[in-house]
């Protein structure tokens, strides 16, 4: 076989080009594969849903023109449709986000572009001495001085050994893609608060014509206790009362009153718009129907955003192994430099003042690590256990989402059977009001059980009130762990629709 050196000018070249595409196809990244995580066959809280149930539910459609995700549509609310409109337009949090998307794309480009040589073009003088010794002129003839004009391009090259380079790029580019998930994460986060403020928003509503009706009704008692006392029928103990139910009632009202104006200032942050910018009208809220199917286990790890953000920071851990790896092997720097040189300006750029000039300027252009102090080991063993870390941080997040899921299942299904109990309470108690009442006027009970019968049915009615609240609240919370309205959708082409809200966002900025 021949030597190198004996081989003529362009096949050294060629075998030295073909050498480095072997050395750069070595790559000493591992293999990446996504961890195993704990994924039950069925979740343990979720009922059975008949399939006039499951209808109410429909799944997103991958199509352009189309909703994208509108899971909030299967509460059948145009309100809350418009609500959702505003935030996905005006939310300064999500167009955060978006820019967080598109400094991660900047960042995989400006690693992409290690892949390609750079080339600079330079004009300038350069006044140098040189020394005797250095032009081996006797010591006596001292040094001289000139000047040297310059006008020429360079270019510099980092071949792609051991994937130095690749290994860059696919950490950037799963940095990135983790970016994407966390702005489809902030995106499902804020279209769920939205909701979830909407809901609560309407409680207080509730709440606050539960409490007009108290307070009437106190002012009627109040007014019947004034007339008896005068007749003489009864005590100054009991107007007494009747005046502190009053004023009790009253205050009630205005607590629920100052928690709904904090509610509604909340949803106009979320809606991008300052507070004194937004009212919204008193509106009771109704039972939600909604049921949402829990779908299979093994879907969350392709729908919930969080869960791939968290994949996606494991594979960029996984990258960045090979890029300490490859810090154990050679690296090549290829330079050249092509242009004019003079001590005139004038005779720069004349044909005889044409130079070139192959390899680095200061140093060597291939270079072996030797020894620096386990500086390179050290470096290998932090980014493994950054990618121990994230596998575990993955796999806690699997887990947290099963567990949020079975959670929001097990209150939708509980609260059912709350509610209609409640409804009870709220008959029982009212009918129980209403003979006190019908007793204390004709004088066979004091006004005790008659405040204490009005007490129980304002408690039932408000408890009531609130357990719809939270079953709207629950629906919305159990839609969020799901990973949002992408049921049957595939991954890739949930990440695409995803993709393409980012770039939306993105474009508005």
């Amino acid at each position: 076989m021949k030597r190198l050196e004996s081989l003529p000018g362009w096949s050294r070249a060629a075998a030295s080009g073909l050498l480095l595409m072997l050395l750069a196809a070595c790559s000493v990244e591992p293999t990446y594969k996504r961890p195993d995580a704990p994924t039950p066959a069925s979740f343990k809280e979720a009922p059975a849903i008949s399939a006039q149930d499951a209808g109410t539910w429909k799944p997103a459609q991958p199509a352009d023109a189309e909703h994208r995700g509108e899971w909030w549509t299967v509460f059948g609310d145009s309100t809350l449709n418009d609500l959702e409109q505003q935030a996905a337009t005006a939310n300064q949090d999500l167009k955060a986000a978006a820019a967080r998307v598109q400094q991660a794309r900047a960042l995989t480009q400006a690693a992409r572009s290690a892949w390609f040589p750079s080339l600079d073009a330079g004009f300038g003088p350069t006044r140098e001495t040189a020394s005797a010794a250095s032009q081996f002129l006797p010591q006596n003839n001292g040094s001289t001085t000139t000047t040297l004009w310059r006008a020429q391009g360079t270019v510099s090259y980092e071949a792609d050994l051991f994937g130095r380079v690749g290994s860059n790029v696919n950490a950037a580019r799963a940095d990135a893609q983790q970016s994407e998930a966390l702005f489809r994460s902030v995106q499902l986060a804020l279209q769920a608060d939205v909701a979830q403020n909407y809901f609560q928003l309407r409680q207080f509503d509730t709440d606050q014509g539960l409490y007009r009706q108290t307070v009437k009704l106190r002012e009627d008692s109040l007014k019947l206790t004034e007339r008896r006392f005068k007749e003489g029928d009864i005590s100054e103990l009991d107007v007494a009362q009747a005046r502190n139910e009053l004023a009790s009632a009253r205050a009630d009202a205005v607590g629920v009153a100052r928690q709904r104006a904090a509610s509604e200032h909340s949803l106009a942050i979320l809606l991008g718009k300052a507070p004194a910018d937004f009212s919204f009208p008193e509106t009771p809220l109704a039972p939600v129907v909604a049921r949402v199917p829990a779908g299979l286990p093994s879907a969350l790890l392709e729908r919930r955003p969080d869960i791939s953000a968290a994949e996606r920071a494991m594979a960029a851990a996984n990258a960045r192994v090979g890029l300490a790896k490859s810090a154990f092997f050679p690296k090549l720097d290829i330079t050249g430099a092509l242009g004019y040189e003079s001590a005139t300006l004038g005779s720069l750029f004349m044909w005889s003042s044409r130079t070139f000039l192959l390899g680095p300027l200061a140093g060597t252009a291939l270079t072996l690590p030797i020894f620096d102090g386990g500086r390179r080991r050290a470096g290998l063993s932090q980014a493994r256990a950054k990618y121990d870390e994230d596998v575990a941080q993955y796999r806690q997040q699997v887990l947290v989402a099963f567990r949020e899921v079975e959670d929001n299942l097990a209150d939708l299904r509980l609260l059912d059977d709350q509610i209609s109990a409640q409804n009870d309470a709220v008959v029982a108690s009212q009918r129980a009001a209403h003979l006190s009442q019908t007793q204390y006027e004709e004088g066979q009970v004091s006004y005790l059980n008659v405040i204490d019968s009005e007490r129980s049915v304002l408690v039932s009615q408000l408890q009531a009130s609130r357990l719809t609240g939270t079953q709207a609240v629950s629906t919305v919370n159990l839609i969020r762990a799901l990973g949002g309205g992408w049921d049957g959708m595939p991954a890739t082409a949930a990440a695409d629709v995803a993709n393409s809200d980012a770039q939306q966002q993105i474009a508005k900025r």
